[in-house]
């Protein structure tokens, strides 16, 4: 894997006036995973993939994958499609107490500490420390924001933890190069927004002063130096987000006070979370404006369920084709969502019919967390199987992947449900591309 020297250079281009980016993938999802590397190896350009704490973690996450299970899926891939591996860059996203924040406040400290050291030893070179949560036994839960000195105190800690991490690492990579790291938060807390209708409230431009300074102090008292000097980047929240049917596009006025601030911080760029769906104009003035780490997960396997369900609306318009069953993969996914309700129960308002809608089209993209599940995986390779020995006809391809029947057609394009699917998701690494290369 690579060291941290592409995002080290974007830093400094940043501050040379250059508006240079990265788009930062936050998917498990191999497709999507493939169609990064291979969209990079295209393009020539470096890729960044990070795991979230509840994802990996050292007890597994929801993916069932610990931080070395999730770096070796990611190698793998790159060896499968060919991409070098001195232009990976893996990241851990949120990486403290969040998935623990109900316990009590120590032993969730620790637990967060012990999942950021097995990120650092496992060779991670972009770590995001987050302890900007309340844990159990913290005043205020639910009535105001955490002290910014105790998540600043927390923050350091989890710091402390890292380095040990990468302390380990060099016993078995001795020219590895030390992480860098990526501090703060975005509003609302790690998961998204609940609500379509909840107000943004942009980052104040002394709250991410504050920030900076306590978190400077809190490193300094913990004997971490050079760790402070690896601090590359603060998470802020610009007014982007989007709910279920509903997108808060950046309006770059609105943060100008947040982005003129940056301009006083010579080592450090904005990260932005949950940039999905924004218009390439938007993602390019953001860019331009210092949020130069744009992170994106759920838009990709929101293309990700696109592509299948127009691959199930083909493989029915050719079941006089297929000999065996089809795959039924809608139907599929809708009794295993019912059944097994706890990913998109809590996210989601409304009717029946209204609950419907937005498990298959919700923009949150719940449907996200059920393409493991045994079932749907089985429902996803019978579809890919069935369709994988046809000649997808023209007139399918224009009526269903419209933006990829030329490029079939050229032979620019795979005519495969593999390469269809891949293809539908690369079109958002392109809309990021056009606004992270200047």
């Amino acid at each position: 894997m690579s060291s941290s020297r592409a995002l080290l250079d974007i830093v400094k281009k940043q501050k040379a006036g250059v508006p240079l980016g990265i788009c930062s993938v936050c998917s498990a999802n191999r497709f999507v995973l493939e169609s990064a590397l291979e969209f990079g190896l295209a393009k020539g350009l470096p890729v960044l993939i990070e795991a979230t704490s509840n994802q990996v973690n050292q007890y597994g996450g929801y993916t069932g994958m610990e931080p070395e299970d999730f770096r070796d899926l990611v190698l793998e891939l790159a060896e499968k499609v060919g991409f070098p591996t001195d232009q990976l860059l893996l990241g851990g996203d949120h990486l403290g107490p969040n998935p623990w924040r109900n316990e009590p406040a120590e032993a969730a400290l620790e637990k967060g500490c012990a999942m950021v050291f097995a990120y650092a030893a496992a060779g991670y070179t972009k770590i995001h420390l987050d302890a900007s949560m309340h844990l159990g036994g913290d005043p205020g839960k639910g009535e105001r924001a955490l002290d910014t000195a105790v998540v600043a105190e927390r923050t350091a800690q989890l710091a402390q933890a890292a380095e040990r991490g990468y302390a380990e690492r060099l016993k078995d990579a001795p020219s590895a190069e030390p992480p860098v790291y990526v501090i703060g938060s975005e509003v609302p807390v790690p998961g998204g927004t609940q609500s379509d209708h909840e107000e943004l409230s942009i980052t104040k431009p002394e709250d991410f002063r504050t920030t900076v300074e306590l978190t400077r102090e809190a490193f300094l008292r913990q004997g971490l130096e050079q760790a402070w000097e690896r601090v590359i980047a603060v998470v802020v929240q610009p007014g982007v987000e989007f709910g279920d049917q509903e997108i808060h596009l950046y309006e770059r006025e609105k943060a100008q006070a947040l982005t003129e601030e940056l301009k006083h911080h010579p080592n450090l760029v904005f990260e932005a979370h949950s940039t999905d769906y924004q218009l390439p104009c938007c993602l390019q003035q953001m860019v331009q404006d210092g949020l130069a780490i744009l992170k994106v997960g759920p838009e990709l396997t929101f293309a990700l369920r696109e592509a299948l369900f127009a691959l199930q609306h083909i493989e029915e318009e050719l079941a006089f084709k297929i000999p065996g069953e089809l795959s039924h993969l809608r139907e599929t996914v809708e009794r295993v969502m019912l059944a097994e309700p706890k990913n998109w129960q809590p996210y989601y308002k409304g009717t029946e019919e209204e609950l419907r809608y937005l498990r298959q089209f919700g923009l949150s993209d719940r449907i996200r967390y059920y393409w493991s599940h045994p079932k749907v995986a089985m429902a996803v390779d019978r579809l890919l199987a069935n369709l994988r020995g046809l000649e997808i006809p023209l007139p399918l391809l224009y009526q269903y992947f419209p933006e990829l029947a030329l490029r079939v057609q050229a032979g620019w394009v795979e005519n495969s449900p593999e390469a269809l699917v891949k293809s539908r998701i690369a079109r958002v690494y392109e809309k990021y591309l056009l606004a992270t290369q200047p």
